[in-house]
């Protein structure tokens, strides 16, 4: 493990060679939501090496043969239940001319073939088989010969897609281009791990929805607004009225060593009026629901307390436990100024259709129309314009401070601080 302050990756300056200048941690200047060069710097040092990759749960590929097609960065792969079992996550991409041959979101194949030329791959990525591997016999006044062909020290097994390193805890499916890479364990980390373990605990996961969005606004915003518990009991009338977030309730802020990860936990209080909502023009004290099944909340033996956990997992994942609702939220970037936001809505197994119903009814807060949700990305493309239009002015996250540490509140911006320290740590800014 390293030590809290230690980053685990170390490179040479940007090559787009920005300067942070004198300016803390907690004042990010505006290219780094903007500039292209600090973006492709961004995959290779986040989404392609040292790091772990969400790319989903284990329920979405049941049996043999199922397959769901994601990204980390922007690589298509493929996340397929081999023959045997196993979970398997290969590039899709063709080893012959590199094409990305499989276009369906998911299903359920045999085997890949590459449409181009029908070179065909089995569950793990191997290659099994091409066409005119060993030429054309053709007759010719001379005799029967052989055109074309493979070079005679050519080998299927040195030609197969690209395998990606895989581990999977509780239900939930990681992926790393990084055979180096850390045990997950590792990576998620002490302080963490207790947090992720008490949501995918171990029992079978059920699969409930899928929706996605493209957010036009660079793929950290996301991870800053969920590293943001200032927020949520300001921007959003739903948690402020109701009680779901607010100021005013038990929470924490959690950390990893090396403050890439967050958990931001917290118990719901009764809602209502009180000092938290004076001046706050979100909090609507007449505001009633015409069905209040939607906040029909049962609290659940393994909360074991909170009734919220939101965590950030450093790049790519977000794992949401909102009162009922589950959810991962998985960041796709698709350019310096937009990404992709997958949300897959989960529950157990074991759930009664009441839960179920439930956990449904609840997802209507979330998702890219959620009564919550859609909040969050519309003004976070707000950001993304203004920075757009002048990439050298700052933000500043200084509430409680400069440094990052944990906290026993959500008046802060310490989780915010923490990532952009780590940040700047692999990005050698």
């Amino acid at each position: 493990m390293n030590a809290p302050n230690e980053m685990p990756l170390r490179f040479e300056p940007a090559a787009a060679r920005r300067e942070w200048g004198d300016a803390p941690t907690s004042r990010a200047p505006g290219w780094v939501y903007t500039d292209p060069e600090v973006y492709r710097e961004e995959l290779e040092r986040f989404f392609y090496r040292g790091h772990w990759a969400y790319v989903g749960l284990e329920c979405e590929v049941p049996g043999p043969g199922d397959f769901k097609r994601t990204s980390i960065g922007e690589r298509s792969v493929i996340l397929v239940r081999g023959k045997d079992g196993a979970l398997n996550v290969v590039e899709n991409r063709c080893a012959h001319r590199g094409v990305a041959f499989c276009r369906e979101r998911r299903g359920t194949v045999k085997d890949f073939t590459c449409p181009y030329h029908q070179w065909n791959y089995d569950l793990e990525g191997k290659l099994v088989g091409l066409p005119f591997r060993r030429g054309v016999k053709r007759r010719t006044e001379a005799g029967v010969e052989v055109q074309g062909g493979m070079p005679e020290d050519f080998k299927l097994e040195d030609h197969g897609l690209t395998r990606l390193k895989v581990a999977a805890r509780g239900g939930a499916v990681f992926a790393s281009f990084d055979a180096e890479v850390e045990p997950l364990e590792d990576y998620l980390g002490p302080a963490i791990l207790p947090w992720f373990d008490r949501c995918f605990d171990g029992r079978p996961l059920t699969l409930l929805g899928i929706n996605r969005q493209r957010i036009p606004a660079n793929w950290k915003l996301m991870q800053e607004n969920i590293k943001d518990p200032y927020h949520p009991g300001l921007l959003h009338t739903w948690f402020v009225t109701f009680g779901l977030w607010r100021a005013d309730q038990t929470s924490r802020m959690v950390m990893d060593a090396q403050h890439r990860h967050a958990a931001m936990i917290s118990t719901r209080n009764a809602g209502g009026g009180g000092d938290v909502t004076q001046g706050v023009t979100s909090f609507r004290d007449q505001m009633s629901l015409q069905d209040d099944r939607v906040l029909d909340v049962v609290p659940e033996a393994w909360w074991n307390g909170p009734s919220v956990v939101m965590q950030t997992i450093f790049p790519s994942l977000i794992v949401q436990q909102q009162v009922n609702s589950l959810s991962t939220r998985q960041i796709i970037p698709a350019g310096p100024g937009a990404f992709d936001f997958v949300w897959t809505h989960f529950g157990f197994a074991d759930d009664d259709a009441a839960m179920t119903r439930r956990r449904l009814r609840q997802a209507n807060l979330f998702g890219p129309a959620g009564y919550v949700s859609a909040d969050d990305g519309e003004v976070i493309e707000f950001v993304q314009r203004a920075f757009a239009a002048n990439d050298g002015a700052r933000t500043l996250s200084e509430l409680d401070g400069r440094e990052a540490k944990d906290t026993p509140h959500m008046v802060t911006e310490t989780l915010i601080r923490g990532m952009y320290g780590y940040w700047r740590g692999v990005m050698g800014v």
